[in-house]
């Protein structure tokens, strides 16, 4: 009995030691990967942030825009009467939608085409009158989107956050095998008074609450990407459904998608911006010429919601878009094609028309973006954001406050035993297939630990690394 307490058998020695290897190597790869997702993380959490709250912020930084006061006993003035006032305002551009006020304080929002670029143009219902007009892409919600989708960079913008989404998802899968392995030494840091225990412990807190919602917003978000979206969208096609709804009965010849009716419009539901767009036909010009106020009128009697968005007539052929608001329910979301001349209803696509892909999708992005559940969604996906910059700052300062004296990064010392442990290697593998830039990346990586980093001796203390094997 003695020598068995005394000398715990090899096998558990020799598990131990796996695990203690398996903990540094798993330490060591959240640390790289928080490299390049922390700052980018960081910049999704704060843009993330602004977007959630850009119905209380753009109204108060324009509010001489936004903001109109409602005259006792006047009633707003016909949308075509308004529309013809912003065509007076720009001569020659063209009008490419509107938007009804969002209350009765509010304006009336015109798109407009410059050769300047797009313009949002405000009305004042009520007078008629054009308050001025907006750069959609300047203001502080605008230029939030753009860094949120793209860096401000295009496509390459746009590949560098998917990389970062790739490799949070491992930073977050590391960083709850570290915050489950490593509870107690954490817990005897801190009951020891050990310096960065406390921080250490509310990091790991944190992450451990945050890292699922985490998981949730990388993968609701990759439909929105370049690489793993489109041959997403490829393969679903393929296979007879898809991520965007189409609409059957607006299929005509030449089409144009409804995303490109409104290319500066945020109010198309995601879903139905590669809808197609039927036509009018100029044959029907013996009856009634329809206007903007008609759209509005059918979009009404059809149930559409308010306030809803008008696509205007691109040429002769054209038809008006309504667009009901389904802002907090997803499955609200319906579009009405009015023809131009005799005002009737072309073609209605909606949620309940999507394939299921489709549907499963939309509502994944509506939670994405804080705007399901109504409320709750909202406060959720608020404090998730600070959350998440909580961790991108606290990341960074535990590493700071540990980092060696020497010149050397502080990288902690581990390799993954893939070989010792085979459902490991499969998940790897599985990721890397699963998420083309993440296996991309990954091979990088382990050509460069391989033939660069532990064959310069310099390179090899810095990173941390042993030498190469043999």
């Amino acid at each position: 009995m003695s020598a068995v307490l005394e000398a715990p058998p090899a096998v558990d020695q020799e598990t131990r030691k796996r695990g203690a290897g398996l903990f540094r190597a798993f330490w060591r790869w959240h640390f790289y990967a928080s490299f390049l997702v922390v700052p980018v993380l960081l910049v999704l959490a704060t843009t993330g942030l602004i977007y959630l709250f850009r119905f209380q912020l753009e109204p108060m930084l324009h509010a001489d825009l936004m903001k109109v006061d409602r005259p006792a006993g006047l009633v707003a003035q016909p949308y075509e009467s308004q529309l013809e006032e912003v065509r007076a305002a720009y001569p020659g551009d063209r009008v490419v939608s509107m938007t009804e006020p969002s209350a009765p304080n509010r304006s009336t929002v015109f798109s407009v085409d410059t050769p300047a670029g797009a313009r949002d143009v405000f009305v004042d219902p009520y007078e008629g009158k054009v308050l001025g007009a907006l750069n959609p892409d300047r203001t502080l919600s605008g230029v939030a989107i753009l860094l949120h989708g793209e860096l401000m960079a295009g496509r390459w913008g746009d590949a560098v956050i998917e990389i970062a989404a790739c490799w949070a998802i491992v930073m977050a899968l590391t960083g709850y095998y570290l915050f489950l392995r490593g509870r107690v030494a954490r817990a005897r840091r801190r009951a020891a008074g050990a310096a960065g225990a406390v921080l250490r412990s509310r990091h790991g807190r944190t992450g451990a609450v945050l890292g699922v919602g985490l998981l949730f917003l990388v993968v609701s978000g990759l439909p929105w990407t370049g690489v793993w979206g489109a041959k997403t969208q490829e393969l679903a096609t393929s296979h007879g459904t898809s991520f965007w709804a189409e609409d059957p009965g607006a299929l005509s010849n030449p089409t144009s998608k409804l995303d490109e009716s409104l290319p500066h419009s945020h109010n198309v539901p995601w879903a139905l911006g590669k809808s197609e767009v039927p036509r009018s036909d100029p044959a029907d010009r013996t009856g009634s010429v329809a206007t903007v106020d008609t759209a509005i009128e059918v979009g009404h009697r059809n149930g559409l919601r308010s306030p809803m968005t008008i696509a205007l007539p691109t040429d002769s052929k054209g038809v008006f878009s309504a667009i009901g608001y389904a802002f907090h329910d997803p499955g609200q979301e319906r579009t009405l094609h009015v023809d131009q001349y005799g005002g009737r209803v072309v073609s209605t696509y909606g949620y309940r028309d999507y394939p299921m892909l489709a549907k499963v999708v939309a509502q994944g992005i509506a939670l994405h973006e804080g705007r399901r559940v109504s409320v709750l969604n909202f406060w959720v996906t608020a404090a998730f954001c600070l959350g998440v910059i909580f961790m991108c700052v606290t990341g960074p300062l535990m590493w700071w406050r540990r980092r060696p004296k020497s010149k050397a990064l502080g990288a902690p010392r581990g390799r993954l035993p893939l070989r010792a442990t085979p459902g490991l290697a499969v998940l790897v593998v599985a990721l890397g297939l699963f998420l083309p830039l993440f296996g991309l990346t990954l091979a990088a990586v382990l050509l460069l630990d391989q033939l660069v980093l532990r064959r310069v001796a310099g390179l090899r203390a810095w990173f941390n690394v042993s030498p190469p094997r043999g």
